[in-house]
């Protein structure tokens, strides 16, 4: 069965450390999101802590160019400016990123490597919920490799060519392997075996939008 759906009384966001930079310059703000803040403000006024928000508190102009997951960590860029919001979010847009994630899974995969290659729609009796759809889903495929393989887990990191809403979560569970802590594909036993979502957007690069210099940032996987 799946996870229960969060509610906002259960929207506790991180506060130490409050904002975490990687790197910031007249362009681009990089930083590390914490598992359990989202990245911009939820429909319901009471849900006004964010990324974005923390962010503008020192950089006024900062603008999404992508976004994570309440429960997921890692590495996300801001803009500062028009020009470089629209030259970075053309190169999410047209692929031109890499992204790397690390994730602990249930049970152990026995092959080293592998591509997940699934059509997502949205489920939309059970939003936000996503669903392999070979009817109405989106193309939507994940490169995957296994790092280590522990007593009844094992982890890998996770390459996504396209940029589908719980695009992991789902090609993960549809393999048979959800990510461990995840509240709306896991079950009992998967949600009991980690403390969070057990999902860590490790690298992220990109084009400088001045400099032209294509530049990787990396934050410590936390689990």
């Amino acid at each position: 069965m799946p996870g229960p759906m969060p509610t906002l009384k259960d929207y506790f966001p991180p506060l130490d450390p409050y904002l975490n930079v990687l790197h910031v310059d007249d362009d681009i703000l990089v930083l590390d999101k914490q598992s359990g803040l989202l990245s911009v403000p939820g429909k319901d006024p009471s849900l006004w802590d964010c990324l974005e928000y923390r962010a503008r508190q020192t950089w006024p102009t900062a603008g999404m160019c992508h976004r994570l997951d309440k429960d997921t960590s890692g590495v996300l860029v801001m803009a500062l400016n028009k020009r470089a919001h629209g030259r970075i979010g053309s190169q999410f847009e047209h692929r031109k990123t890499t992204k790397s994630y690390i994730a602990r899974v249930a049970g152990i995969i026995e092959e080293d490597s592998g591509l997940v290659d699934l059509p997502l729609a949205t489920d939309w009796e059970n939003k936000p919920r996503q669903r392999v759809d070979y009817e109405n889903g989106r193309p939507s495929q994940t490169e995957w490799t296994v790092l280590e393989r522990e007593a009844n887990a094992t982890r890998v990191r996770l390459h996504p060519l396209t940029g589908r809403t719980h695009q992991l979560r789902v090609h993960m569970k549809a393999i048979g392997h959800v990510i461990l802590g995840d509240v709306f594909y896991g079950d009992t036993e998967t949600l009991a075996a980690a403390d969070r979502l057990q999902l860590h957007a490790a690298e992220l690069g990109f084009t400088h939008p001045t400099t032209d210099e294509f530049m990787t940032f990396v934050a410590p996987t936390p689990f």
